[in-house]
């Protein structure tokens, strides 16, 4: 593996704003991306991606990697635990001329991640993580960012260790979720720590996550922690407006309005026509055992019911969910919440 090469780096893509999406498995797929930039999100991330099937060519890794150009700035967000393995992942993203950075996830708090040393199991070991920002770095001349929490527990605050390591390494930023491992997504998050490690990296930009549940609270936070970006994630799903409202607290303006009914049935239906698209182009739809409509029916469901939080018939569609196996149902769901409209005999929402 070769050494850090500072020259190769370019430097990062301004932010259109300083609200962005939060890198999320299971929801930050293309569609989604889509519509929170189109609502304002100042920069968006893939979903978790293995830098092992990478390396592997495994079609469906690449797949995660499906990205457009309107959905720019985009960052590919890879996890794993070898240095090299990264080293040749980047080289392999790079040519591809669509990705403005790439992020390293270390803060995943699935087990089934954390018992190989990707994810959260990068931050016990700070060193393998500045192996893995320097291998980076020397293999393609993108901005290198990291994603990750502040520590594995209360009694085991990790996080302005892994800010030396990585700021020494050649790392151009690093997101923090203001969580340990081992609360996942529960209870306060702890934006003080957040705050103190930009006081200690003035010149390293760091991005404050963790309990942004709307824009005005995405403001507060911008401007109490001194961060230069904000993340908000679950706030998000289902509210992709949340940026819009950000944007207008920032300048003092009035909260818009939410999406008009009709306006939300549309966005929902674009949003799962685009996941309908990725599954029918999906590399190996002919081989598997479920056809794409049957896929992408049942991928959108947690999605579905983020945007019919609140609405009346979202308990009701809360219990057909599990039977929400195509196009069709999707359009019943949309029914339930909306009254009945029409639906293409294609099957195309």
């Amino acid at each position: 593996m070769t050494g850090e090469s500072p020259s190769l780096s370019r430097p990062p893509r301004p932010l259109a704003s300083p609200f962005i999406l939060a890198p999320m498995a299971g929801y930050t797929d293309l569609p989604f991306r889509r519509i929170c930039r189109r609502f304002g999100a100042g920069a968006v991330y893939t979903e978790l991606v293995s830098v092992d099937g990478l390396v592997r060519r495994s079609p469906a890794t690449w797949q995660l990697l499906a990205t457009l150009p309107d959905e720019r700035p985009v960052y590919a967000h890879l996890y794993g635990a070898d240095p090299d393995v990264f080293s040749a992942a980047a080289t392999m993203i790079a040519p591809l001329g669509r990705f403005d950075g790439i992020d390293v996830n270390a803060g995943c708090p699935m087990p089934k991640v954390v018992r190989r040393g990707a994810g959260a199991g990068l931050m016990l070991d700070p060193a393998r993580l500045a192996m893995i920002v320097r291998a980076i770095r020397a293999a393609a001349p993108l901005p290198v960012s990291v994603k990750t929490r502040i520590g594995p527990c209360a009694d085991r605050v990790l996080i302005f260790e892994i800010a030396a390591a990585i700021e020494e390494s050649g790392a151009d930023a690093l997101a923090i979720h203001a969580r340990t491992t081992d609360v996942r997504h529960r209870g306060p998050a702890a934006w003080e720590l957040i705050a103190e490690v930009k006081r200690r990296h003035p010149r390293l930009t760091v991005i404050g996550n963790g309990g942004i549940g709307n824009g005005a609270q995405a403001v507060e936070r911008l401007r109490s922690s001194g961060v230069d970006a904000v993340m908000i994630g679950r706030g998000a799903i289902g509210r992709p407006w949340v940026f819009r409202d950000a944007a207008a607290a920032l300048a003092g303006a009035p909260t818009p309005p939410p999406p008009e009914p009709e306006e939300l049935r549309a966005l929902i239906r674009e949003h799962f026509a685009g996941l309908l698209e990725l599954e029918r182009a999906h590399p190996l739809a002919r081989r598997r055992r479920h056809p794409p409509e049957h896929i992408a029916a049942c991928r959108f469901r947690a999605h579905l019911l983020r945007y019919a939080s609140g609405r009346p018939g979202a308990a009701d569609l809360r219990r057909r969910l599990n039977a929400m196996r195509s196009p069709e149902a999707v359009e019943e769901g949309l029914a339930l919440l909306f009254g009945p409209s029409g639906c293409d005999s294609s099957g195309r929402l």
